[in-house]
């Protein structure tokens, strides 16, 4: 068994975090000892390792609660599984685009006045005025 402290240790999620998860319902709430104290186990162990490799991967907590309602057999549980995760890909995707987008800009934006003092600053006018940009990186 495990407390509150050495789950936040052995998982690397934070102590009010592993209280929120248990507020909201991700993780159960769980026996306290003599000295009211929170214990854990290996499930409670094994589910919030679930829960922060798939927060490290990008998942919501709803996307995360969907998954974890998902009982592990394979068929429809499977498909349902593979879409929610299709669609963490498809908006991974999306950023990286959206984040190449932003390097392009902020690459030309800082080529344009190389640091120079010789009247008014490019990259400020340019990051004063969107029109300036070559294209859209919202």
């Amino acid at each position: 068994m495990l407390s509150i402290g050495a789950l936040s240790k052995a998982t690397g999620v934070k102590v009010p975090t592993i209280r929120y998860y248990e507020e909201i319902g991700l993780i159960d709430h769980v026996s306290r000892n003599a000295g009211n104290q929170r214990r854990y186990d290996q499930a409670g162990l094994e589910r919030l390792g679930f829960i922060k490799h798939a927060r490290d991967l990008g998942f919501t907590l709803e996307e995360i609660r969907d998954l974890m309602g998902l009982n592990g057999q394979l068929g429809q549980d499977c498909r349902a599984a593979d879409r929610i995760a299709q669609s963490q890909l498809e908006k991974v995707r999306a950023r990286i685009a959206r984040l190449r987008r932003l390097e392009a800009e902020l690459e030309r934006i800082t080529t344009l006045c190389q640091g120079g003092n010789g009247g008014q600053c490019q990259v400020l006018s340019a990051l004063g005025d969107h029109s300036l940009c070559l294209g859209d990186h919202d």
